[in-house]
């Protein structure tokens, strides 16, 4: 195997740090070759879809990839935006955010770098980039609060399938979830009260990404923390049990998936008598093709076909500032040991240091290596 590298050892560079900020990921654009690319990719991934692929494969391609790329990209259009899928656009916002924040609070050179599991920039893409700007320690976040395998486990998967073709492997780190962190938690709860300001709903629905329920029944913890989250939210908020409903989206396939189901649960609201209902997706931190398109526009239509009045849907935390205060500060935890203050950095210390190790380089380059292995002048 080939093993890739910067061209030489960094002689004379200071040393840096890299924060790898991950989400999902998006096609190159709303059109049917593009979204065909995109779920080849996305759903041929074993933590997407658990089966084996002499059984998932020939469906894959024979089935799904027939006939499910022109439908969404219909539904990609409908989101798309002139910076292109609002995912991807949001991610990159994010990380500037993290970013600048970073550069006013830690000293030691720090780079932000967006990167994607499926599709482009990918992850892999994101790595290389922060391996160029010379960072020798990177911290991996992925942006889904509560952790799957299907998610926080594929990034896992695909960073150390990265790092297992370069020559040096960097020291890493890796947030696994923040379902129940009180930043987090309290941001959720802030946006609430933000649209709330135009009046409380009758009930408020936490509607997270579904996964097949036999993925739960093996294990994943994925339910458990998404019903804490939706907890601690409504406690933040003092909210009735009542007040308050937790379902699942997004579903795929014919098996049973985590319940109960969002557009169910919408629909016999409405048929009961709700006449407002607030619905916020506290698992996706960036408004996408589920809360916009998924969210906003069929559950909207199955709430007021079947007689509910008022639909809100609360944006994602996207690139809000306490969203953003929160998620440095999960860095700045996580990075602690790696990275200096502003005050404790020696700056010019960690320069004269680079510039002494160039020379100490450049000198020995110049000495001829003898017979016995050594050097000689």
């Amino acid at each position: 195997m080939d093993y890739t590298a910067r061209e030489s050892f960094p002689h004379g560079e200071v040393p840096a740090v890299g924060v790898l900020v991950v989400n999902l990921g998006t096609p190159d654009a709303p059109d049917t070759p593009s979204l065909r690319r995109y779920l080849r990719q996305f759903l041929s991934d074993p933590r997407v879809i658990e089966l084996p692929k002499l059984q998932w494969l020939p469906i894959l391609n024979l089935f799904v990839l027939t006939t499910r790329p022109k439908k969404s990209a219909h539904a990609y259009q409908v989101v798309w935006t002139d910076e292109g899928s609002p995912l991807l656009s949001i991610t990159r916002r994010q990380a500037r955010g993290i970013s600048e924040i970073l550069a006013r609070e830690v000293g030691t050179p720090t780079h932000v770098e967006a990167g994607m599991t499926y599709g482009e920039p990918s992850v892999g893409t994101a790595l290389r980039t922060l391996r160029e700007k010379g960072c020798g320690r990177i911290l991996i976040l992925p942006m889904y609060p509560q952790y799957s395998g299907t998610t926080v486990g594929s990034v896992y998967d695909t960073v150390a399938r990265e790092l297992t073709t370069w020559r040096v492997v960097p020291e890493h780190r890796f947030i696994q979830t923040y379902h129940d962190e009180p930043g987090y938690v309290g941001a959720l709860a802030a946006s609430i009260r933000d649209a709330w300001r135009d009046g409380e709903p009758e009930k408020l629905l936490f509607s997270f990404h579904g996964i097949p329920k036999r993925y739960f029944e093996g294990g994943d913890p994925y339910h458990c923390l998404c019903h804490k989250t939706a907890r601690l939210v409504a406690e933040e908020l003092g909210l009735a049990d009542d007040r308050w409903v937790l379902a699942f989206q997004s579903l795929f396939g014919k098996e049973e998936w985590l319940k109960p189901y969002t557009a169910d649960t919408v629909t016999a609201m409405a048929k009961s008598g709700v006449e407002s209902l607030d619905v916020i997706c506290p698992g996706f931190s960036a408004d996408c093709l589920e809360t916009i398109e998924e969210i906003n526009v069929q559950n909207r239509e199955f709430f007021e076909d079947n007689g509910g009045k008022r639909f809100r849907y609360i944006p994602a935390l996207n690139d809000r500032p306490d969203h953003l205060r929160f998620l440095a500060d999960l860095v700045e935890r996580h990075l602690q040991g790696w990275v200096a203050s502003p005050t404790e950095y020696d700056r010019d210390g960690a320069e004269d240091e680079a510039r002494a190790s160039k020379e100490r380089a450049n000198r020995l380059g110049e000495r001829k290596p003898r017979a016995d292995g050594g050097f000689g002048g």
